[in-house]
């Protein structure tokens, strides 16, 4: 009888707890287990004490006599100490592009970029530019504000002259 030490989900629908079991492998995930040797709570914060707790003799006695860990449960067991960290194999690259929707977008970002590089070059020229006659523009406005009140006052008494010759 192919003998694993796994996980044997419970809890809530989006709250999962896990049961760490002693189980035959031909068994349903949540079905007949042989003994149970712990927890883990995911839902609990990493460095928690309570996320993974195991009865480490149970599991030496259960792998010595001949049951495999399941990949998460080899996992815990080198984090506590008990065996060897597994070896984490390269993950397939599939979900990548391909080659030229590669190039396609690469090609895509560098004319972003160009477009990006172009739009802020006149902004910056622009910024130098405004500066300049605002420092000069200052002493200048306070004369013009001066001549638009100077030449308001003319304007309206020509208009006040015609309504006064319509009147007659």
């Amino acid at each position: 009888m192919p003998v694993r030490i796994r996980l044997s989900r419970g809890g809530a629908k989006k709250r999962p707890f896990y049961r760490i079991v002693v189980a035959d492998s031909r068994r349903a995930r949540d079905g007949k287990f042989i003994d149970q040797i712990g927890t883990y709570n995911p839902m609990l914060p990493k460095d928690s004490a309570d996320r993974v707790k195991m009865d480490l003799d149970k599991a030496k006695e259960w792998i010595s006599k001949g049951a495999k860990p399941s990949d998460r449960i080899s996992i815990f067991l080198s984090n506590l100490g008990v065996m060897q960290k597994p070896v984490i194999t390269e993950k397939t690259k599939k979900h990548l592009p391909k080659k030229k929707a590669q190039e396609r977008l690469a090609a895509a970002k560098e004319k972003e970029e160009a477009a990006k590089a172009a739009s802020e070059e006149p902004k910056a020229e622009e910024a130098v530019a405004e500066a300049k006659p605002a420092e000069d523009a200052q002493p200048a406005e306070e004369p013009k504000a001066e001549e638009a009140v100077a030449e308001a006052k003319p304007a309206e008494e020509p208009k006040a002259e015609e309504a006064e010759a319509k009147k007659e």
